[in-house]
């Protein structure tokens, strides 16, 4: 995973890049809503993200999904930030303390040998460009996002 890291509220776009924002209630339907929102906006910002479709709509069901099983948060924020090379998408919630792990134990129960949790993490880690967490607020957190990259093909590594 990577390191923390201070970063902007509202992810600055890059030259050419636009920022997109999706808010949802924390209901067992915020994955849905939030994979078809940057499905969209992936299918309608060219073609060069055509084959990234369905890795960015399984990294963002994981993240809301973690988000809604693992936090009291109301509300789960999606930023979106597509650029002409690459797309980052940010999924914030307002408990900073409740951290993802990759893979950990403490996550999940084990049923007959699997361990049911856990998994989603290095899924994403597998299928991103980047992934990382940072947590907003200083001193006093208030929010955190997990996030992901994705990039084109010929786009910026």
């Amino acid at each position: 995973m990577a390191p923390m890291t201070a970063t902007p509220t509202t992810p600055t776009p890059p030259p050419g890049g636009e920022t997109y924002r999706l808010v949802v209630p924390n209901t067992a339907h915020a994955p849905r809503l939030a994979r078809e929102f940057v499905s969209a906006l992936l299918d309608v910002s060219g073609s060069g993200y055509t084959p990234l479709v369905d890795d960015a709509r399984l990294c963002v069901t994981e993240l809301v999904t973690n988000a809604h099983r693992h936090t009291r948060t109301h509300q789960i924020r999606v930023d979106a930030v597509v650029s002409r090379k690459h797309a980052t998408v940010f999924v914030c919630d307002s408990n900073p303390w409740a951290l993802p792990v990759p893979g950990g134990a403490s996550l999940g129960a084990v049923q007959n040998g699997v361990q049911e949790n856990g998994q989603g993490l290095r899924l994403v880690e597998s299928l991103a460009r980047a992934w990382g967490l940072t947590i907003y607020g200083g001193c006093s957190p208030s929010y955190k996002a997990v996030w992901f990259s994705l990039a084109r093909r010929g786009g910026a590594a």
